[in-house]
């Protein structure tokens, strides 16, 4: 895993900027049964690209995972190794916290709940943080890491995950924003305490629920 922090960038400054401004903020409204399109969202056919600045190169052939911390079977996996566990489709919709939604798009991987039955999460464990190979970071509540629709990813739409987009392996965590979804993922780190990762000590929201627009750390 790298130690690493993503170096400044000018799409960094501006998301910062977006962040202190709450800026596309709309207001708070409760979701109504059957609503699929989160408030302040709009639909998109593409799939836009955003990052850091920085796409490591990571073939499949290099790419590991490495899973410790507060769990009793630390898990170190190859390509092969991770895709000779049980594998999951599903099929779900992005939110993006810069207003872009994108419906039904077809994941295969592996079910996060497989990966806790691996690797067994201690009793006191209760946050997970995500390290990518770009040296990004994100954390998420182990319940939100648990979802049953949540996976680590490494097809959309019954082709490999493309570079551009995480590949070969970005987590999928539905019910959340997409950067929660860390792209090129590296190690998934079990903590009993919560860490904040890379935007969300530049002012994002902590959670960051499309439905509740926990866009900022403010909402």
């Amino acid at each position: 895993m790298t130690d690493e922090t993503p170096s400044d960038s000018k799409l960094t400054r501006t998301k910062e900027r977006w962040a202190r401004e709450g800026r596309f903020l709309t207001g708070k409204i409760t979701r109504p049964d059957g609503q699929r399109l989160p408030p302040g969202q709009h639909l998109t056919k593409d799939w836009p690209v955003l990052d850091l600045g920085v796409v490591p190169p990571v073939s499949r052939e290099r790419w590991r995972l490495d899973v410790y911390g507060a769990v009793e079977r630390p898990v170190f996996w190859a390509f092969d190794e991770f895709t000779a566990q049980k594998q999951a489709r599903f099929t779900s919709d992005i939110h993006c916290v810069t207003t872009w939604s994108r419906y039904d798009n077809e994941w295969e991987g592996l079910a996060t709940r497989e990966l806790l039955a691996a690797c067994q999460p201690r009793e006191d464990a209760r946050f997970v943080v995500l390290h990518s190979y770009d040296g990004y970071t994100t954390n998420l509540a182990l319940e939100d890491f648990a979802a049953e629709d949540a996976l680590l990813a490494h097809s959309w739409s019954g082709q490999p995950l493309a570079e551009e987009h995480g590949g070969p392996v970005r987590l999928v965590v539905p019910h959340l924003y997409f950067w929660k979804s860390a792209k090129w993922l590296q190690a998934i780190e079990f903590l009993t305490e919560d860490a904040p990762g890379f935007w969300e000590v530049r002012g994002y929201h902590n959670r960051g629920d499309p439905w509740a627009e926990q866009r900022y750390s403010g909402d």
